[in-house]
């Protein structure tokens, strides 16, 4: 395909005489040039953005009428009018103009963005206003089917989107491995439009450049006008030339679906997409962002067997997925085997996975119990299995030496299977209280939140001890459940910390309480700013690393709750902000609430004095409690 437009200026000129004049010869010098060796050739870009394109309405009406003429008289294919984004108004007005002009295009292109929406199969929060869109939904399927409609009423049926990405920085706003997201995002864009049925074509955008090129030209700068609008020319130097994952995330989709007959689709965040091939039918699977599915309730283990199965980027796996993620699948079936898809397969309740860690997802489903691994390849998974399964976890003695805990949870030490030298952590409920036992059969186990917590920090890139399993016995027993991960050497708890400077015994390299209080005020803004609302923040929970380099992690994650980014409020902020500096003196607590604060240069609110007035008091009021006969009693 040829895409020709006009420069910012020229298009700004049109229609002055000049202008068409300049126009008409760049036409006829480029089409004479290329035109026998282009299939399509798409005229003019985004001319609904005037910042963009430059153009007035009658300018573009101008630069397409002389278009016109020129591509028709070579009897080419010509596209257009290049609109971008979902703008039904500007559809239907522009190719109303078109058809009453006698200016039809052969094809209608619309760069159809689903960036907006972050994952591309989610409805568009936007689309419709605030108040409709809750309510109809639109996702990329209802705006490519309807985007088709308005060009089949315009006498223009056939529909192209020719650049539809994720630049970089924006997926970073939320999620650190940009680049994997960019590729899952780029290969499940790509499966909808073929599922749609509505758009003949569609296509990524500029192939090379370090925005959102599926090639990373090294050069950080971007110019001033959009490369979606004009893509002026590559920059950087072949030597500084990187290929993403998105690359052959693309060339995987281009080898398997394009020319594939559609079938149909299941699921509801578990997305299963089938396609029919000459001698093979294909079936496309993934999840929604951060979730995963059970591949034995998708699949019967003999269909699971006779697939031949390709990950996202078109590499062949060694054995068939235990999981389901966001980063799509492809499975292959000879024509004449038709797998059966379970009409309950979902995605597992409750769980959430970081499934860009570099490394594998292992899940394992027993009569008596399930759980996950996480391991690089499959022998290190079986090793870990060996020496982690539930009847391997014993709880220890209270008094055992290497138990860490033993009060509502027992936790202790156990040997890391793979490595005799390091330990890793387990953790257990052992009890709980009455009202516990009520509200916890309504979520998951305590295990499967607190690796799902976890998850969802590492997602985000905020360090946590690492996972390493959760396994939970079948049935509603709220006690037979285990949480594995890495133990933190060598830390030391933010908690202590703030102890050891009330009382004047910190170690020297601590001694310097502003930096201290400005570092860890730092991060847990960010850890906010990230839409975590940790709920259980005290500095028992705050864990600082060994090392000359101060870096925090976060433990105990199963209280938290993960949002989107800018969705904690000031009230959650306030609740572990108070929680975290409880330890310190009132003056202290000022100071470190400050530095919190000054992250963004703004002064504290006048609320501050009252969140940690009324933590102080329910703390004290919780001490006193626990020491009455009665709670003591119901402690039993």
């Amino acid at each position: 395909m040829l895409h020709i437009l006009q420069p910012f200026e020229a298009a700004r000129a049109m229609p002055s005489h000049a202008a068409e004049a300049q126009w008409r010869d760049f036409l006829i010098a480029t089409l004479d040039r290329f035109g026998p060796r282009v299939e399509i050739v798409e005229l003019c870009s985004t001319i609904n953005r005037n910042r963009w394109a430059g153009y007035s309405l009658e300018g573009f009406l101008s630069a397409w009428r002389i278009g016109h003429e020129e591509i028709r008289k070579r009897n080419l294919v010509l596209a257009g009018p290049s609109i971008t984004d979902f703008e039904p108004p500007w559809t239907i007005g522009i190719l109303d103009l078109l058809a009453r002009e006698g200016l039809r295009p052969d094809i209608h292109t619309d760069n159809l963005f689903a960036e907006r929406a972050t994952e591309p199969e989610r409805w568009d929060h936007k689309a419709l206003g605030s108040l409709l869109a809750p309510r109809v939904r639109f996702n990329l399927l209802k705006k490519a089917r309807l985007l088709q409609r308005l060009g089949a009423h315009a006498g223009v049926p056939r529909m192209m989107s020719p650049a539809a990405f994720w630049t970089l920085p924006r997926i970073e706003r939320m999620l650190p491995d940009s680049e994997q997201k960019q590729a899952d995002y780029l290969s499940r864009y790509m499966v909808l439009c073929a599922a749609s049925g509505a758009v003949a074509r569609a296509g990524w955008g500029p192939l090379v450049c370090h925005r959102e090129g599926l090639i990373d030209d090294g050069d950080h700068a971007y110019p001033r006008l959009e490369r979606i609008t004009h893509y002026a020319s590559v920059t950087g130097t072949a030597c500084d030339f990187r290929v993403r994952p998105a690359f052959h995330a693309l060339a995987a989709f281009n080898r398997l679906i394009p020319g594939a007959r559609y079938l149909g689709r299941h699921g509801h965040e578990l997305e299963v997409h089938r396609f029919l091939r000459d001698d093979s039918e294909i079936h496309v699977i993934w999840t929604a962002n951060a979730l995963a599915a059970a591949a034995c309730d998708v699949y019967s283990p003999a269909d699971m067997i006779k697939a031949e199965w390709l990950d996202r980027d078109g590499n062949t796996l060694s054995e068939p997925p235990t999981l389901f993620s966001e980063a799509l699948i492809y499975a292959s079936w000879p024509k004449s085997l038709t797998p059966t898809l379970s009409p309950q397969a979902r995605a597992l309740p409750g769980l959430r996975i970081h499934r860009h860690e570099g490394k594998l997802h292992f899940y394992y489903r027993s009569p008596d119990w399930h759980g996950m691994v996480l391991a690089s390849n499959r022998a290190e998974a079986d090793i870990l299995m060996k020496g982690l399964r539930p009847d391997m976890l014993q709880t220890p003695a209270k008094r055992a030496d290497n138990a860490l805990r033993h009060a509502r949870n027992a936790i202790w030490t156990v040997t890391d299977p793979r490595d005799a030298h390091k330990q890793l952590v387990v953790k257990k409920p052992i009890k709980h209280h009455l009202h516990k036992k009520l509200l916890d059969r309504l979520k998951p186990s305590k295990a499967v939140r607190s690796w799902s917590g976890a998850a969802e920090l590492l997602r985000r890139g905020v360090d946590t001890a690492r996972p390493v399993a959760w396994f939970e016995a079948r049935g509603d027993n709220l006690t037979e459940n285990w949480f594995v991960c890495e133990k933190i050497e060598g830390g030391q708890s933010v908690g202590a910390i703030f102890s050891q400077l009330r009382s004047g015994k910190a170690p020297q390299r601590l001694q310097d309480t502003h930096i201290l209080y400005e570092m860890l005020a730092a991060e847990l803004h960010r850890l906010h700013d990230k839409g975590v609302f940790f709920r259980d923040l005290s500095g028992g929970n705050i864990m600082m690393r060994s090392g000359d380099k101060v870096q925090f992690a976060l433990i105990d994650t199963a209280r938290l709750r993960a949002g989107k980014p800018g969705s904690v409020n000031l009230r959650q902020r306030m609740a572990d902000l108070v929680r975290a500096c409880h330890k310190l003196s009132p003056p202290e607590q000022q100071t470190f609430i400050q530095c919190y604060f000054a992250v963004d240069k703004r002064p504290p609110p006048a609320c501050v004095r009252y969140h940690l007035a009324a933590y102080a008091l329910k703390t004290r009021l919780k001490r006193q409690i626990r020491k009455t006969a009665i709670y003591q009693h119901l402690k039993r």
